[in-house]
């Protein structure tokens, strides 16, 4: 039976564009590119999971706002369930700790990165609401 891991994703904009990214070579997913975030631990809300994960991973403080998608994906090690939100910083400079790298891309530019599977009905959600307004 696979695992059934549930992570959440922070789409963090800034003037317009999105941060991506970039998983190290020794994660899974090596070089992929991803929404910041990780795992929810027992007792948390998506939302503290989120607040917890961009403050290790980024040292940052971020606000949550509404959610952008929920995404199931089957990879080899098990069922990843992907919620990402809309987030803000609010203070804090970047500072990779899990990522080996990071981009700002305007919304029609998501594309153009190599995702990790899981995030990519995300990227087309938010390409879609980009071409709306």
């Amino acid at each position: 039976m696979k695992k059934e891991i549930h992570v959440v994703g922070a789409v963090i904009c800034r003037e317009g564009k999105i941060l991506c990214a970039q998983r190290g070579a020794a994660k899974t997913l090596a070089y992929k590119w991803e929404f910041p975030g990780g795992k929810i631990e027992e007792g948390e809300t998506p939302e503290k999971a989120l607040i917890r994960e961009i403050q290790e991973e980024m040292n940052c403080v971020i606000n949550v706002g509404e959610k952008v998608e929920h995404t199931v994906h089957k990879y080899d090690f098990g069922f990843i369930h992907l919620t990402t939100f809309h987030c803000e910083l609010v203070s804090g400079e970047l500072r990779l700790t899990e990522h080996i790298d990071i981009k700002w891309l305007d919304p029609k530019e998501l594309h153009t990165l190599d995702w990790a599977p899981a995030d990519i009905p995300a990227i087309k959600k938010l390409q879609t609401l980009h071409t709306l307004q």
